[in-house]
Order: C-alpha cells, then structure tokens, then sequence
C-alpha cells in the first residue's frame, strides 16, 4: 500500500515509525515532514491544513490511504475531501472532529449525555464572561472554545488571572477566531491522565493510559505548552478507574456521537481529571495527542496499519491489539524560551548517539545545506525510551537524551517524577 501521513512534528514521526514496520506498506510518505521523517519516508512539501493541495496530490499519485493527524486539517474537512475523492482515510470526519474544534460543543454533548465533566458557562459576550468570573471567584479556568494550538486554556489562580485571561481572547484576539467564544468552568483538582482509544463509530480499543506535563518548567510551573514530555502508564490510573471509565465516559461518548449522527472513527482522546468524586472529561481531542503518542505508540505490538484500516472499515472489534510490558517515557528538548519567543536553525549534535539507546523522534527540525540536522520550531525533538518499570524508563529516557546538545536548548528535568 501506498500510504500517507499528514503533518510534520513529533507524532507524524511516531506515526510513521511504526507504519514503516508493517507488512502491508510498501510506500511511505509524509507532508510536510521533517527532517527525522525524510529518514523514513518521501516528504512532500505541502502544508498540513491546505485540504485542497493535499487531496489534489493524494489522487495523482495514487495514495492507497491517507492518515490524517492534526487537529486542523480534521476541523477543515480533509477526512471528508479523501473520501469524496475516493481515499480511505483515517481519523474523524468534519461533523465529528468538532468535538476537538469547539469546546462549547463538547460540554453540551456531555451535559447531554451525562458525561461527567466540570460545570461551565459558555460566553460570546465580553461583559457578561467578565461578570461570571467575578461571581464564581477563583481558582476558576478560562478556555477558548476554539483550536489554539494546545495553549488556548488559562487555569487562573485569581479573579484578576481570569479576567486577564477572558480580555486577551475575547478583545485582544490572542487566538484569533478561537477566541470570540470562550468557555468558563470550575477548577476540579486531581491527577490529571490521557486515554486515547482507537474507534471506529460505535466500537472503541483504548490504549495504555499517559500523562501529559503540559508547564514549561520544573514543578509545574510557567506557562502552558504544547508539551514538555509523557509517560505511559500513568501510575494513577488503576483497572478500577479504567472500568470506571469505560462505563461512565468512554462507551457514552462514543455512543453519544453515533447519536448525534456524528460517528466517530479515528483516535479519540480523552483528557481525565480523577478527582473526589471520580474521573471526570477535562477535554476531547479528536487525534493522537503529542507527545502522548511518542510514548504510547512505543509499547504498540501490532500492526498500525492493520488498526487504521479497520477503524475506517468498521471492523475494530475484530482487531488485533497488543500492548508490551513495561513503560515508556518521551522526554521534549524545546528551543530556549518556548513557548512564547524563541529562535531556530541551529545545529544539532548528538543524534546518532541518543538513537542508540531510544527513538529520537523529530518535531522541529529541518535539514540544512550541508545535510546537518537543525532545529526548526518550539518542540525540537522527543527521546522516548522504553524499561521494565516507570522508572526505568525515565531514567533511560534522560540518559539517552545526554550527547544532544543545541543551543539554549531546554528541557524538564521532572517528566515522569510529578
């Protein structure tokens, strides 16, 4: 099969690791890709969200399938461009990837169905979000109901925070569009854990539990991120929370969608707060989540391919899915000052060391002129490490990530220890 894969960071190049090792691949592509990837597969330099350039060039070359893995081309509609064309494709068409793309859209799917999740209000006026803040108090969170790139959510620790927080999306436009309505809720407190689970419309395979350590710096602290590093499983996440939320949250949504006449077939994510009272949905994504996927897709023991198929045929249930024992940690080396102002295109060293020991995957990098590897975004790369216990992962992980250097490269030194 000829075979391409959407996007271009550190995901796209676990995705791509492991569909290079079926069978039933016999031609990989990537666009945009990156550096890492161009090791794997052909790089096509479109954009990830242009639907129309991506479709145009699925059907002249004669793409067999086509992995969509971003959140925006999803939104846009590409699912649905492949299938009109002809293209099996994998992930959630329009109607059901806006369970990622609008949050006030997956809180009244949840008060619906009676989907456990924080109270909220949903505002698209300025005045009257400012006037709840007030009212509720703090700590209280602050959500653009919008995509924003994994930083559109403000947990305010004062009425102040918040109402800074409404100000900035709301008249100062900081996420544009995704802004203009915004999404208020209570602060639940808890562990915080990461479910994704393949599905197919009505039937759902999830995958080892993860954690996500979404501040920039040590301790929790700093702004929000795209991600500084996972771990999978998470400790926290026992086979009586997993049943739990099998029966209170992962078959409902699933269920609910179908209802709703939105089915939806690619990777779900469920981000779970376990609070006091019991897990509870924090938010959906509608794609492999980053740099979850590093991690979880690590200890996968069967055929990618074979799984994205049956997702879009609706035969998952007939699947087969095995997981390895143990753990695995992906640790992020970020450009210095990510993720507000950083600088790239510097060299990289160390690479052909790291990969020794973990699979280095490339999330902001390019190839420079004389075939050196430079750093090329916020999120440059993704050590992710494998060992018989939690422990031993992290502690592998950060090992091998030891001969990488670039400059003002910065990393956490506590993913997997908080």
């Amino acid at each position: 099969m000829k075979v391409l894969v959407v996007g271009g960071g550190g995901r796209e190049h676990a995705v791509c690791w492991k569909l290079a090792q079926s069978p039933k691949v016999t031609e990989l592509f990537c666009a945009p890709g990156n550096a890492g990837i161009a090791q794997l597969a052909r790089c096509v330099p479109i954009k990830a969200d242009d639907v129309e350039a991506m479709v145009a060039w699925a059907k002249e070359n004669a793409m067999d399938f086509v992995m969509v893995a971003p959140d925006d081309p999803l939104a846009l509609g590409m699912v649905d461009a492949l299938e009109a064309a002809g293209i099996p494709a994998f992930g959630p068409r329009k109607n059901a990837a806006v369970i990622e793309a609008s949050k006030a859209f997956s809180k009244e799917l949840m008060k619906k169905y009676r989907i456990p999740t924080a109270r909220y209000e949903t505002f698209a006026d300025m005045d009257a979000a400012l006037a709840y803040v007030e009212q509720q108090g703090a700590p209280i969170v602050v959500k653009a109901d919008g995509l924003a790139l994994g930083k559109g959510v403000i947990v305010a620790a004062t009425v102040e925070e918040a109402k800074s927080a409404v100000r900035a999306m709301m008249e100062e436009g900081r996420f544009g569009r995704s802004g203009a309505t915004v999404v208020i809720e209570e602060c639940m407190t808890g562990p915080e854990v990461t479910v994704l689970a393949f599905c197919d419309g009505e039937h759902l395979a999830c995958m080892p539990s993860s954690q996500d350590h979404k501040r920039a710096y040590d301790g929790n602290q700093g702004p929000n991120t795209g991600g500084m590093g996972a771990i999978s499983p998470s400790p926290n996440y026992t086979p009586e929370i997993a049943a739990r939320c099998m029966e209170e949250i992962f078959l409902p949504t699933v269920a609910a969608l179908k209802a709703e006449g939105r089915p939806f077939r690619g990777v779900l994510y469920f981000g779970l707060m376990l609070t006091p009272q019991g897990p509870k949905v924090v938010e959906y994504n509608a794609r492999f989540g980053d740099p979850e996927t590093q991690a979880v897709l690590s200890l996968l023991d069967s055929d990618l391919m074979d799984i994205f198929e049956r997702c879009a045929a609706g035969t998952l249930d007939q699947a087969d899915i095995r997981w390895k024992e143990g753990a695995a940690c992906c640790l992020v080396l970020a450009s210095g000052g990510y993720p507000v102002r950083y600088q790239s295109g510097y060299p990289i060293s160390g690479l052909e060391e790291a990969g020794r020991s973990a699979n280095v995957f490339h999330a902001g990098t390019r190839a420079g002129e004389n075939g050196e590897i430079l750093t090329a975004g916020g999120r440059v790369l993704g050590v992710t490490a494998l060992g018989n216990t939690l422990e031993q992962a992290v502690s592998n992980a950060y090992a091998a990530a030891a001969p990488i250097s670039f400059r003002d490269m910065h990393f956490r030194k506590d993913i997997g220890r908080v």
